[in-house]
């Protein structure tokens, strides 16, 4: 392949990557905080159909992207009221949210959109950085992305200082390693479990915003496509930090890009056979055939103050 070739398929593979880093960052945040989160996946297609119904009928993309967010942090706080509050087994919550937002998506689009969707949806636009976008290599594949990448890109940081460069995050940190210890020293641990939960369901909404207002200007029920499972394999192969989930996700990203350049380059390969990649390799890291990741002591435990 050539240097163009190479730098289209990173390019496609770091907007590919988009709802996987706000995926894998919804899950540092709640499972950092000793919450797993399962109902990644489900907050995403209830964002994705949320903000696809706003924007149709608001003709406004900002608006459907806060609508999208606002979706994916009211899944969030029902999977923190059962999960937290009423300590139901963590993993049961997050598949009941799965459950419900597939349901729900289902059916509203069956009824709303059976017969196709009103006309005039767009996409948000690329946006190509000045003097960035004029570096060699690097500006094509980063500074020519649209908004939600670049806001994933930054969330990358902003979430890395938050943990690990305020008190905030160090209390996060604190009620999901040792919740106990924390509540001695006066560290709210279901209050912050709640605030973590929901600022990881925004991030999920950001993640499920971009199918339908950054990738394509439709909807299509389950069109996550597992990508909510593949971002909490990331979360896990990144070993629960922002940076190593990112990192994560670009490969996932490269995954998922390689069988469009394939198939741009006419190269004889079935696609179904590559379109495998992303989920064998998911499968591969759950394996811990890569190397075993030491999750959060707390992970998974409800707390009861006592």
């Amino acid at each position: 392949m050539n240097s163009d070739v190479v730098i289209a398929m990173l390019a496609v593979a770091i907007s590919r990557s988009t709802p996987l880093v706000f995926g894998s960052l919804s899950g540092v945040l709640c499972e950092r905080s000793g919450v797993v989160n399962i109902a990644i996946e489900g907050m995403m297609l209830a964002a994705a159909f949320t903000g696809f119904f706003v924007g149709i009928y608001t003709h406004s993309l900002p608006i459907a992207a806060v609508a999208a967010v606002v979706s994916g942090v009211l899944l969030a706080s029902l999977h923190a009221v059962l999960s937290i509050h009423f300590r139901v087994d963590q993993i049961i919550s997050g598949t009941v949210v799965n459950i419900f937002a597939f349901g729900v998506t289902g059916f509203l689009n069956r009824q709303l959109f059976a017969t196709g969707a009103p006309p005039g949806q767009a996409t948000l636009p690329s946006i190509e950085i000045p003097l960035l976008a004029d570096i060699p290599f690097v500006g094509r594949v980063l500074f020519e992305q649209k908004p939600l990448t670049y806001l994933a890109i930054a969330s990358v940081a902003i979430v890395h200082i938050v943990l690990f460069k305020t008190v905030w995050g160090l209390r996060v940190r604190a009620v999901g390693e040792h919740p106990l210890a924390a509540d001695t020293v006066g560290i709210g641990v279901l209050r912050t479990r709640y605030q973590a939960v929901l600022l990881g369901g925004a991030m999920a909404g950001l993640g499920g915003a971009y199918f339908t207002l950054e990738s394509v200007p439709h909807f299509e029920p389950l069109m996550t496509n597992g990508r909510g499972f593949i971002a909490l394999a990331a979360m896990i192969f990144g070993k629960w930090t922002p940076l190593g989930a990112w990192g994560a996700a670009l490969l996932f990203g490269v995954a998922e890009a390689l069988p469009v350049t394939l198939q741009i380059q006419r190269i004889d390969v079935p696609f179904q056979l590559v379109g495998l990649l992303p989920y064998v390799l998911t499968i591969v890291v759950l394996a811990g055939v890569i190397g075993r990741a030491t999750p959060p002591a707390a992970i998974g435990t409800p707390y009861e103050k006592r």
